[in-house]
């Protein structure tokens, strides 16, 4: 069973935190910092069925926040992907211009959510603004290097795969413009558990394909981060990048199934639609 408790006003900004099992990763000072100094971001903690003191934590901010902090009580565990998805939805549904999803360990630090709104009025055209972990001089970038090394080489796939020049898929921090098209791509439930960044990426080419107005690359900005930190408690393991590997080649032959389609569909009806070709490059 699900319970929802939400504010009967919120900001227009709304950030989507999953939480499984958190309540030692919670950093409650950070989180009451940001409500504190951010007056028009609310946050919606999704508790993706906790049976440690997470509730108990999300509530402490409620009582400190109770305009501010939206909760999503989900009453078993259904994974990050689908408590983000169910997380996306209900702030859609509570009119949010901008919503998004931030990991709960606040690996990127939620100062970055405003730096991300402003990409957003600044260029009306970008639907999507996502983090990316680029370790360049004078920013503070620190992963753990075989995780970097792996996440190179995903990237590297996942560009291939999409068709887009993406250096960071997996970047765990996201906000979007909320429009009908935005919309779209949290209405079906994913079918990937750990790399539904990758499959939200894919939607929104097939989507521009379908549309044949523009492309993805057009309304997606990269927004090389400040600061990011490995946080001690990570659930992902070694096995879980190849099952990651075997979700991105599924990924990638519903791509194809998908441009097949739509030229068969556009040879049928005597109009000239060629699927755009893919480009790509060295994201490493």
């Amino acid at each position: 069973m699900t319970q929802a408790s939400v504010p009967q006003s919120g900001g227009a900004t709304i950030v989507v935190v999953p939480c499984y099992n958190e309540a030692r990763r919670l950093d409650f000072a950070a989180y009451d910092a940001f409500l504190a100094r951010s007056v028009d971001v609310s946050l919606l903690f999704v508790d993706d069925g906790s049976t440690d003191d997470t509730p108990l934590v999300i509530e402490r901010l409620r009582q400190r926040h109770p305009r501010r902090v939206l909760t999503l009580r989900l009453g078993a565990n259904v994974g990050k992907a689908e408590a983000v998805r169910r997380g996306m939805l209900l702030a859609i549904r509570r009119r949010a211009n901008f919503a998004g999803y931030w990991d709960a360990d606040l690996a990127t630090p939620l100062d970055a959510v405003l730096r991300f709104r402003s990409v957003l009025l600044e260029r009306p055209e970008i639907l999507l603004v996502m983090g990316s972990r680029v370790a360049l001089l004078g920013r503070q970038i620190r992963r753990r290097w075989r995780r970097h090394l792996l996440g190179r080489a995903f990237a590297t796939a996942a560009s291939f795969v999409l068709g887009l020049t993406v250096y960071d898929t997996q970047c765990g921090a996201k906000l979007f413009r909320v429009t009908p098209e935005t919309t779209e791509l949290f209405r079906q439930p994913f079918d990937t558990r750990w790399i539904f960044d990758v499959e939200i990426l894919a939607r929104m080419v097939q989507a521009k394909r379908l549309d044949a107005i523009g492309e993805a690359a057009d309304v997606v900005y990269e927004y090389p981060l400040e600061r990011w930190q490995d946080v001690q408690g990570s659930r992902l393991q070694p096995f879980d990048f190849l099952v990651a590997a075997m979700d991105l080649v599924a990924i990638y032959w519903r791509n194809r199934r998908g441009v097949s389609q739509i030229g068969e569909s556009a040879q049928a009806s005597g109009i000239e639609h060629p699927a755009p070709g893919i480009q790509h490059r060295d994201a490493a």
